[in-house]
């Protein structure tokens, strides 16, 4: 099916140059006196390579189908992490690549939406928040809580983020996936 280029979103696939790639960002500019046009950020899914592509924003692009299916984290294997879906236990391995920064909230049969275009992974969505344990948190010194005041704390998946004073190891916590930040006891 044929869009304009104006209608391109992120987490799309189009058919570019004879190849499928997944659209990882669009900016739609205007410059000064001159026409519109639609920056993106294609990574083919053959290679692995991602590029800078200019459409003129009335220039049509050819999209591809996606399938999205829930899976959960298993386990990771080396450097790849290993998918599996729930209904048929159907395991699918991942590279850190793709992966990217989602690794940093991925616990052992934690849920994520892995996207596929022709039967390859091409992407992994977190949900909006997930429950990760605090491995390391110093004491807050006593005395120190004027306003909302925070300490670093690290997280079972490596991930060191701030949270109150009152959070101490071994506790389980609520954190946004879209921005890192802790939300609230679990």
């Amino acid at each position: 099916m044929a869009i304009a280029a104006n209608d391109l979103r992120r987490g799309m696939a189009i058919e570019y140059n004879g190849e499928i790639c997944v659209v990882l960002d669009v900016q739609h500019r205007t410059p000064g006196n001159l026409r519109a046009f639609v920056q993106a950020t294609l990574r083919s899914i053959r290679t692995g390579k991602s590029s800078d592509v200019r459409f003129g924003s009335t220039e049509k692009v050819e999209t591809v189908p996606l399938i999205s299916r829930r899976m959960e984290f298993s386990y990771k294997d080396g450097e790849d992490f290993v998918f599996t879906d729930p209904e048929t236990f159907e395991t699918v391995t991942l590279s850190p690549e793709l992966v990217g920064d989602a690794r940093l909230y991925l616990v052992e049969n934690g849920p994520v939406t892995v996207t596929f275009v022709e039967d390859r992974a091409v992407m992994v969505e977190l949900p909006p928040s997930v429950v990760l344990t605090v491995t390391e948190a110093p004491e807050g010194v006593r005395g120190d809580s004027a306003n909302n005041v925070m300490k670093p704390a690290v997280v079972e998946t490596g991930l060191t983020l701030q949270v109150p004073l009152f959070i101490k190891a071994g506790e389980k916590i609520r954190v946004d996936t879209r921005t890192g930040k802790y939300i609230e006891r679990a």
